[in-house]
């Protein structure tokens, strides 16, 4: 029996990379897990992969309400409440300070706070009491990287998301953490960077790494899996790096 038999997953940006990773490996630990996204192609492959038996895939973007609300409306339909929520879906573009654009601005934070926050609030009246909510930050937040300020700006309002509402839901048990994967290993690099720049930049990343290598998607939704379940009972409010000692040493 997996450390997660009988529970209700929801997680975001589902379809590929972390998301993925981590739905494959809560569903192995016994949970059902929904799953949303804006590529309903990717998703259906993501329940092929995981089994039908396992996964439910909703198709919608986390920075449209009305979308979200069709997500929980699927997990209610369930019902057996929600144990798990691990808010994933990001997204990211290259600007310099002299370059960034209000769009660029209002997408960035339209999905990586804005949904984040919604993701979470319109969760609430589906969580069961002892329920753990997991947020994805990054190393960004931390690390100053040129071009990409808007991005970080956005993870750093993620990783304060996760201290406040840690203190406004312990009262039901429900425990909010936050990862910060450093450089993994994801179909994210060849979308932000190109195909042909891939490579180089995957290259460049690991050097930059302690440990000499970009980490893999699977490596992250391990950490995910322990945040989820009771083995991280007494870890509330945490930041956990993920990162391969990139920020660490």
């Amino acid at each position: 029996m997996g450390q997660l038999e009988g529970k209700t997953a929801v997680i975001t940006g589902g379809g590929t990379g972390i998301g993925l990773a981590s739905a494959v490996r809560l569903a192995a630990e016994g949970a059902h897990v929904f799953i949303t996204g804006r590529r309903k192609t990717e998703l259906d492959a993501a329940v092929e992969t995981i089994g039908s038996a396992r996964a439910t895939a909703v198709a919608g973007d986390i920075s449209n309400l009305a979308d979200l609300d069709r997500l929980y409306d699927a997990v209610r339909a369930r019902g057996r409440g929600l144990d798990v929520v691990f808010a994933n879906a990001a997204t990211a573009s290259l600007a310099t300070l002299g370059q960034i654009t209000e769009e660029q601005v209002d997408q960035t934070f339209g999905v990586n706070v804005r949904g984040t926050l919604f993701t979470v609030q319109k969760a609430l009246p589906l969580l069961n009491d002892g329920a753990s909510v997991i947020l994805n930050a990054s190393t960004a937040a931390d690390n100053g990287t040129e071009a990409f300020s808007v991005f970080a700006a956005s993870k750093a309002a993620v990783r304060s998301f996760a201290r406040a509402w840690a203190n406004e839901l312990k009262g039901r048990g429900i425990r909010v953490n936050a990862i910060s994967p450093g450089p993994i290993d994801t179909p994210g690099i060849t979308d932000l960077f190109g195909e042909e720049n891939a490579p180089g930049v995957r290259a460049n990343l690991a050097a930059g790494v302690a440990m000499g290598r970009m980490g893999r998607p699977e490596e992250v939704a391990a950490v995910v899996a322990f945040l989820a379940s009771g083995q991280s009972s007494y870890i509330l409010g945490a930041n956990l790096y993920v990162d391969g000692g990139e920020n660490q040493i």
